[in-house]
């Protein structure tokens, strides 16, 4: 088997979970700088078997497209141009960035700690992947 690789999309950053090889359980992997992030991936693919990459898809409580969908979509296309041979999957990826935050401070971390927006990307990657795992 080969892993499962989940991306929280931003405008700035991305949070990107892992599964292990069984994927059995997802865990953070980091997160990077959104104008970084195809060439990471490029590396990442070349040393590690994945076999899906899973991308969060925000939405509005309605069930329309979020406003940040707008830039997601020209990535996912320069996704597929990178990785042809690659199914993506988009998740609904709703509270992600507040079950992060709760998830922060359940953990016991620090105000301080919990101000950092590439962790709370990392965590939500991770959640969406966890959560694909638990619907599969």
């Amino acid at each position: 088997m080969a892993r499962i690789l989940a991306l929280d999309y931003g405008s700035k950053r991305t949070g990107i979970a892992i599964t292990d090889v069984l994927q059995i359980i997802a865990s953070g992997l980091t997160t990077v700088p959104t104008k970084e992030l195809l060439p990471f991936l490029q590396d990442y693919l070349k040393k590690e078997d994945v076999e899906l990459i899973l991308v969060g898809e925000p939405k509005q409580m309605d069930n329309t497209a979020s406003e940040s969908e707008a830039y997601i979509v020209p990535f996912l296309k320069k996704l597929e141009k990178a990785f042809p041979n690659m199914p993506i999957k988009r998740v609904d990826e709703r509270f992600t960035s507040k079950m992060a935050f709760q998830t922060m401070i359940d953990s016991g971390l620090k105000k301080k700690q919990r101000r950092n927006k590439a962790l709370i990307d990392e965590i939500s990657a991770t959640i969406i992947l966890q959560d694909y795992l638990h619907s599969k």
